[in-house]
């Protein structure tokens, strides 16, 4: 077993504003050692939190060789690395030592980013505090198991998400779709919206780049479709690998570029030999990559968001993805890309070819989803997940007790529906 690396990171003063004197503990499996769409919202959300004077520590399990620089103060998790995916950690719980630095940070509120062992650990001690409990929801980890073959353990799966998130404050779901799955499964009676944002400046379609194109082997002349994620089977590579196959077969000329690095590499090699596989890119690498390709397909059911497709919109591409959560919320059928049933080969393969044989179709949608983009700003975000957590910590006042008459002209004592708390409106969530 090897052990995390124990990292601390100096905090940041926190300034005079209205979070002045709340304090967070958040909880997270993959804080910064792999660099993923889930813990860049969560370190977004941390240095925004920390600019409104909240005090944040995180727990996470660490590593020597981090995936970048994390905002916030960091401490170390012991963790091993997870079977069969050596790349991730699985943090083991909450030391006599951390418990004791937990309960010396004295949180106002613990923020849970992951159902796994740390998790429920640190939900279990939160609980023994007498702390208030919410959650973020990051992935749809009751799908993964239909991709390793054991389908037939997914309702066991809900129903241990379930017994993690029913009893907790509240849940934060990235998208109006999700929000609705779990309220569809139960999941807390409790489910708000904490969206996700695009860099702007970061992500648009000025970036593409025909010189990097030809680099790549592509002619101008050649349409590209493009895929954008961790090269891992639960994003739906075999969907993508059979439609790919189908346009082969239909005889409708392309080119697939796949931006990402994981464990399912050799297998897309084997499967799509012509796709150009760029590996991993970041920044303004991967902002080109997104600009220079003509549209972005992402068949994932697993997504409770998908970064990959605002940041496309973002780039001026259309979209082509399953109808599933996060992509329902985000791409409109039709105007700025096409939701296509998941699994339906044909279906992908129709959307795809008939953006490939249209390049006015292809622009009118990537315009359509660049507008749609501007909607989704970090900062509003990450202002309404503030309000959600003043909403925990400051609940509505209890109702005031009033006499009213008994039929026998005694009287008694009824409740009084108590007046709203007034607040600051939530900044819009884009959802």
């Amino acid at each position: 077993m090897e052990l995390s690396h124990p990292q601390f990171a100096r905090p940041v003063a926190p300034l005079s504003t209205p979070g002045q004197g709340l304090r967070v503990a958040l909880i997270s499996g993959n804080y910064n050692y792999v660099k993923d769409g889930a813990n860049q919202a969560l370190n977004r959300l941390v240095a925004y939190l920390e600019r409104k004077g909240v005090t944040v520590r995180v727990y996470s399990p660490t590593s020597d060789t981090p995936a970048f620089v994390h905002s916030g103060t960091l401490v170390s998790v012991p963790s091993i690395r997870m079977p069969g995916r050596g790349e991730y950690l699985v943090g083991l719980g909450l030391t006599p030592a951390l418990k004791r630095d937990l309960r010396e940070f004295a949180p106002d509120l613990v923020h849970l980013s992951a159902p796994d062992l740390l998790g429920h650990r640190a939900k279990k001690f939160a609980k023994s505090l007498g702390v208030p409990i919410v959650a973020s929801v990051h992935t749809r980890f009751e799908t993964y198991f239909r991709y390793y073959g054991i389908g037939w353990l997914t309702r066991v799966g809900e129903n241990m998400l379930r017994s993690f998130y029913s009893d907790l404050a509240g849940i934060y779901a990235p998208s109006e779709s999700m929000a609705d799955l779990l309220r569809a499964q139960r999941m807390n009676e409790h489910v708000r919206i904490w969206s996700r944002g695009v860099d702007r400046n970061l992500y648009k379609p000025s970036r593409r780049d025909t010189d990097w194109r030809r680099a790549m082997g592509i002619a101008d002349s050649e349409v590209v479709v493009g895929f954008v994620g961790r090269l891992v089977h639960e994003k739906g590579l075999d969907v993508v690998a059979d439609t790919i196959a189908e346009l082969e077969r239909r005889g409708v000329k392309h080119r697939v570029v796949m931006v990402g690095e994981g464990p399912a590499r050799d297998w897309l090699t084997e499967h799509i030999p012509g796709a150009i596989l760029t590996g991993h890119l970041e920044g303004e690498a991967l902002a080109r990559a997104y600009a220079s390709m003509d549209m972005l397909f992402n068949p994932s059911t697993t997504e409770t968001f998908g970064n990959v497709t605002l940041e496309a919109m973002a780039s001026g591409l259309p979209v082509v993805a399953a109808i599933s959560t996060g992509s329902s919320s985000l791409v409109n059928d039709g105007v700025s890309g096409r939701l296509i049933a998941p699994g339906s080969i044909a279906g992908f393969a129709d959307a795809l070819a008939g953006y490939i044989a249209d390049p006015l179709a292809r622009v009118a949608a990537g315009g359509s989803g660049l507008a749609a983009s501007s909607r989704y700003d970090w900062d509003e975000i990450n202002g309404a997940m503030l309000e959600h957590y003043r909403s925990v910590l400051e609940p509505a006042p209890a109702a005031l007790p009033v006499l009213l008459p008994r039929r026998a002209g005694a009287a008694r004592v009824a409740p009084v529906p108590p007046v709203a708390a007034v607040r600051p409106p939530l900044a819009a969530s884009g959802s």
